[in-house]
């Protein structure tokens, strides 16, 4: 294995940093959307949602909103999702972050309460991300205003709940800055430390790079660029996150050979153990 792939590997949770429960947030805003009546060009949800992905691969982006849209009037979870998707990143609709805001939150509303271990767990807890970044600078010239107290809860449910490491990683950077919630390093490195254990690569440099300088943590320089190593080999491989390659950079060139060949070892050891 080599440690571009291992960077993808779970590991082993730590007690030190265990999850909080967090409560089930409050509904967001009312369903806008009507529940549609039944179609004659439907027979069923399921085959509203079949031909709108189908149009969707096919191309026909327009023709798969308008099944989607049936689907997901009717509550349905993945047709929920993808419209969000289409319309907060333009793709084959008119970009709309305030209906994409609406659908994320009926989906959100309808299935917070979605087992961590369903197939739609995934979808659901994205919608919450998705919200949480809404919520953080607000949507100009709609009713959703800025609210990081909001996007806190988002963020904090989608983390503890469904495990998400999108979500750790966004709350971790809202408890580093202070934005929503009381400014605590140590919390920031506790949620950067459960997404890096799944492989989640900005939280890997910024968890290394807290160790490192011994932010609100105690100063572990070897296993601080040991996650970095990691981060860099991911960033490497999908060619973005220049911001990481500069981050292992400066934390190498600081580092004295005896944290060099103890990172090596320490990331040897992560290696062997996934074997």
């Amino acid at each position: 294995m080599t440690v571009a792939s291992c960077a993808l590997v779970l590991l082993g949770s730590s007690s030190a940093f265990a999850l909080d429960a967090a409560p089930r947030p409050q509904p967001l805003t009312p369903a806008l959307a009507p529940v549609l009546a039944p179609s004659a060009k439907y027979g069923s949800v399921r085959e509203a949602l079949r031909t709108g992905m189908r149009d969707y691969n096919a191309g026909d982006k327009l023709g798969a909103a308008a099944a989607l849209e049936y689907a997901a009037g009717q509550g349905h979870t993945l047709a929920l999702w993808k419209l969000g998707r289409m319309y907060a990143d333009g793709d084959g609709v008119e970009h709309d972050d305030l209906k994409a805001f609406e659908y994320f939150s009926r989906l959100a509303d309808q299935h917070a309460d979605e087992s961590p271990d369903s197939p739609n767990a995934m979808v659901v807890s994205s919608a919450f991300v998705a919200l949480g970044t809404y919520f953080l600078d607000g949507i100009k010239g709609s009713y959703v205003t800025a609210n990081p107290g909001r996007a806190v809860e988002m963020f904090s449910y989608a983390a503890s709940y469904f495990s998400d490491s999108n979500a750790q990683y966004n709350l971790a950077r809202l408890y580093m800055e202070g934005t929503g919630v009381a400014r605590n390093a140590r919390q920031a490195a506790r949620w950067f430390n459960l997404a890096a254990e799944k492989g989640h690569h900005p939280s890997q440099a910024l968890l290394g790079h807290m160790l490192i300088n011994g932010q609100g943590v105690p100063r572990q320089r070897a296993k601080g660029l040991m996650w970095l190593t990691l981060a860099r080999e991911a960033a490497a491989e999908n060619g973005k996150d220049q911001w990481i390659e500069s981050l292992y950079a400066e934390a190498f060139a600081a580092a004295d050979e005896s944290d060099r060949k103890l990172a090596l070892a320490l990331l040897e050891q992560y290696i062997q153990s996934r074997r």
